[in-house]
């Protein structure tokens, strides 16, 4: 078993910035690979990053690309996401997910955190 744990979350004003922060126990953190998730008032939930085993490896929803920025440090078993330039349309429940050792941009991942609440207000 994988426990995740995000914060980080809150309201914002457009423009502005945020770092997500998840925080992982259970496993070695460094056999898994972890991804970030948003999901909209009454929208499916979407990919939104991930990051290989390492941090040596990114990939980005288009809608983020150049403004948000995934990072992890697998010394405190965290995971981050920054997120920069935010626009209204960001806000949304943010979860970080945690996959054994290969990446996806789908939502096959095994386990999941509770999710950390992002507003931005225009």
């Amino acid at each position: 078993q994988v426990q995740l744990v995000e914060s980080g979350g809150g309201l914002v004003q457009a423009g502005g910035s945020l770092r997500l922060s998840c925080v992982a126990s259970g496993r070695t953190f460094s056999n898994y690979a972890m991804g970030w998730f948003r999901q909209a008032p009454g929208k499916e939930r979407e990919f939104v990053a991930t990051i290989t085993l390492t941090g040596g490896g990114t990939a980005y929803a288009d809608s983020v690309k150049g403004r948000f920025t995934v990072s992890r440090d697998n010394t405190k078993n965290t995971v981050y996401l920054q997120m920069n330039s935010l626009k209204p349309e960001d806000t949304a429940v943010y979860y970080c997910a945690a996959r054994k050792l290969v990446v996806s941009l789908k939502e096959d991942y095994e386990y999941w955190g509770q999710g950390t609440q992002v507003t931005v207000s225009s």
